[in-house]
């Protein structure tokens, strides 16, 4: 199983996750590889791989991403190690990336991936959120509410929507997605009983 959320910028997606992988030990993160600079308090290897471009370039003339895209005027990608790394552990590797990479996802691995769109409760809140971190020009949010609007058109793709209304609410929304999940038949191996031979009469 691996565990995919994507949804516009500010719609709290790691807010929610980062509450999630707390309670659950069987997930595990998946560090996104990204050009882009660390803000403050991110740590590399940590929130994200930093790499420049040519690095980049390398890692994509090699094959090294399971999938990649340009956002935001920079490139991010999920690397293949990364996720089998997790999978090796033992882990549910769970993948927070853009819904280009997300749609890449989907064709490639299918029927293992549990994907979850998460929404804002409502456009003005998205702004808002986008405005509180004070980390972004007017320009910047601009350019993100602008790509919001395309990338919701990506949901109908996800098998699962949660709306982010409430921190609380919206991870326990997840956990009830990945006890379903869990419990889909597809999953099991093998019956968990198996009916005794019939005895002769």
């Amino acid at each position: 199983m691996i565990l995919l959320i994507s949804g516009p910028s500010g719609a709290g997606k790691s807010t929610v996750y980062h509450e999630l992988l707390r309670r659950d030990p069987r997930l595990g993160f998946s560090v996104s590889t990204t050009t882009r600079p660390a803000r403050a308090g991110e740590k590399d290897g940590v929130d994200y791989d930093f790499v420049d471009d040519a690095e980049f370039d390398r890692l994509v003339a090699a094959g090294a991403f399971l999938e990649w895209a340009r956002v935001h005027d920079r490139r991010y990608g999920t690397r293949r190690d990364q996720v089998a790394a997790l999978e090796a552990a033992g882990r549910i590797p769970l993948l927070d990336i853009d819904v280009q990479g997300g749609v890449q996802v989907l064709d490639q691995v299918g029927v293992e991936v549990v994907s979850v769109f998460v929404w804002p409760p409502s456009w003005a809140a998205l702004e808002a959120r986008l405005r509180e971190r004070g980390t972004d020009s007017d320009a910047v949010i601009a350019t993100r509410l602008k790509n919001a609007r395309w990338e919701i058109g990506y949901a109908d793709r996800y098998a699962y929507w949660v709306v982010n209304d409430e921190v609380e609410a919206a991870v326990r929304r997840l956990e009830a997605i990945l006890v379903a999940e869990g419990c889909r038949r597809e999953r099991w191996g093998a019956a968990p009983v198996q009916a005794p031979a019939r005895e002769l009469e």
